[in-house]
């Protein structure tokens, strides 16, 4: 018998004896629980991750409502106010639109809560003043937010941007308004909506 054949040969036959030793050991045993984590099309479609991210969420006392459920501590969705809410002392000014985050400290360098009126949010119309906010580029039907120490954020859509220090005609006291003054500039605008906090 030629060297090549005596080498398939020996292999064929250990192969052989190996995989009917397995099954010898394997018969009657109890199939292994396939768990999410092992099972081949979850790894397949790339799904072990968000699967192992549920089981640790469940585990760890956390819960899960379905697809695009958030953890506790991202903002919660944006849900449109009819009236003013309670008064809360202002933390921080967002404009998404111009990329602006600032707190309200007090420091008119940055931004600052005009303490003599309403609070953001609440009824009336709320003063910010601030420098370097590059109000001029607003425009109307962008967004403004106030987060909260109430853990909410108020969220205003802009009806009017102005030149000079006055944002023009403003509405009865019973309607919750925004008026943001930064340099040569105002901006006016209403309460739309509000969110849960970070």
């Amino acid at each position: 018998m030629p060297r090549a054949k005596w080498v398939v040969a020996s292999l064929t036959v250990v192969l052989l004896s190996t995989g009917i030793a397995v099954l010898q050991r394997t018969e009657g045993a109890r199939p292994a629980a396939v768990t999410t984590d092992d099972a081949l099309p979850t790894r397949a479609l790339g799904l072990s991750g968000h699967r192992r991210l549920v089981r640790e969420l469940e585990q760890s006392g956390g819960h899960v409502t379905g697809a695009g459920a958030r953890s506790p501590r991202t903002a919660g969705p944006l849900r449109t106010v009819t009236g003013p809410l309670r008064a809360a002392r202002p933390l921080r000014l967002r404009i998404p639109s111009l990329g602006v985050d600032v707190p309200l400290t007090g420091d008119r360098e940055e931004a600052a809560w005009d303490t003599e009126g309403p609070a953001p949010g609440a009824a009336g119309t709320a003063v910010v003043t601030g420098e370097g906010l590059r109000l001029g580029e607003l425009r109307q039907g962008r967004t403004i937010e106030i987060a909260r120490a109430d853990s909410r954020t108020a969220v205003f859509t802009v009806v009017r941007v102005s030149p000079g220090r006055s944002s023009g005609h403003e509405d009865p006291a019973g309607r919750a308004q925004l008026r943001l003054v930064g340099g040569e500039t105002a901006v006016l605008a209403r309460l739309t909506g509000q969110r849960r906090s970070r």
